[in-house]
């Protein structure tokens, strides 16, 4: 009799665990993943304590970056866009997706993305956990569907066995594939360049040009590409050559604002120096050539940054000014970040 009532009492104690409590069991052993916010950056985005990386988040996260049957016909992945070697960017005009169908705007480098208030050039993304579904169904792009994706990767062994691990079971789901690649995203922070270690009083210390770009770049450059990100992550206009595309109106795409018209994120500089050409659609092949282009004078626009309205529409520079301004960029390259 008294073995009966103790099976009972297993059976009723079972019984009373909510799912939840098991989940949060089978998640003890996928633990969060170490986080250092570096000295000075600004505050995290908002989604990110919701979605904090974990081990096997962070695991599963990568493998699927790295999918090439996200894509309609199984040949583009977030990689084959986003190569860690470039800063995550691919050194292209325009994006080129599936059967190499070309975009109509630049692919912006993937760092530091855990502390940035807005994605891509228009900023028609506010969380990271909502960025992966635009390139999967964009025609240009992956021409997919998140159905098909999961369809072709359910059966898999290796995600079943990932999933589990990081979401306490097997189950593979549109917001558990968004919620990964984020926080694989999110541990891709850069702040180990020749900038950040002198800033720390760490090796070698600025040479005498890369000094006079840093006091220069403060003068003429950092109004827009301010805090340790390089960008204020304002949405601007300044001027540049206009892309042709009809759908595109920069921020304006978004909001319908008319002075939003052709005003873009501003883009942080960290690596820029990998991640050539520049502008929304590519526009500049090289840094000179985008300070040539602010030196000689930018298109006139009823809403030109006020900065470059009250200056003439131009930034006037020297040759000399030139150099030494892309000599203290080139110290915000990270070789570990991009694996050089």
């Amino acid at each position: 009799m008294k073995k009966v009532i103790l099976i009972l009492a297993v059976i009723l104690i079972a019984l009373s665990c909510s799912r939840d409590d098991i989940i949060e069991s089978t998640l003890e052993d996928n633990p969060t993943v170490m986080f250092n916010i570096p000295a000075d950056f600004p505050s995290l985005n908002n989604a990110f304590n919701s979605n904090k990386p974990t081990k096997y988040g962070v695991e599963l996260g990568e493998k699927l970056f790295h999918e090439k049957r996200f894509s309609g016909n199984n040949t583009i992945s977030c990689a084959s866009c986003h190569n860690p070697s470039l800063a995550f960017s691919d050194g292209k005009m325009q994006a080129v997706g599936i059967d190499n169908r070309v975009g109509f705007r630049n692919t912006p480098p993937l760092q530091n993305l855990a502390f940035m208030k807005f994605y891509n050039w228009d900023g028609n993304i506010l969380e990271l956990e909502k960025q992966p579904l635009v390139p999967i169904i964009t025609h240009e792009e992956m021409n997919s569907s998140i159905l098909e994706v999961i369809g072709k990767i359910n059966g898999e062994f290796d995600y079943k066995r990932l999933f589990k691990k990081a979401f306490g079971d097997e189950n593979i789901t549109p917001e558990r594939i968004y919620k990964s690649i984020a926080q694989y995203e999110y541990t891709l922070v850069s702040a180990d360049s020749k900038y950040d270690q002198v800033k720390r009083g760490e090796g070698e210390q600025f040479t005498i040009e890369e000094e006079r770009g840093y006091q220069l770049f403060k003068l003429k450059c950092e109004s827009c590409h301010a805090t340790e990100l390089f960008t204020d992550q304002s949405f601007r206009n300044v001027g540049f050559p206009l892309n042709k595309h009809p759908d595109e109106a920069g921020r304006a795409r978004i909001t319908g604002i008319e002075t939003d018209y052709m005003a873009f994120r501003v883009p942080s500089l960290r690596n820029a120096e990998y991640t050539a050409p520049y502008g929304s659609f590519g526009q500049f092949p090289t840094l000179k050539s985008v300070l040539d282009y602010f030196d000689k004078g930018v298109l006139d626009a009823a809403n030109l940054d006020p900065i470059l309205k009250e200056n003439g529409k131009r930034i006037p520079m020297t040759e000399e000014e030139k150099e030494a301004i892309i000599a203290f960029i080139k110290t915000l390259s990270d070789p570990k970040f991009v694996g050089k």
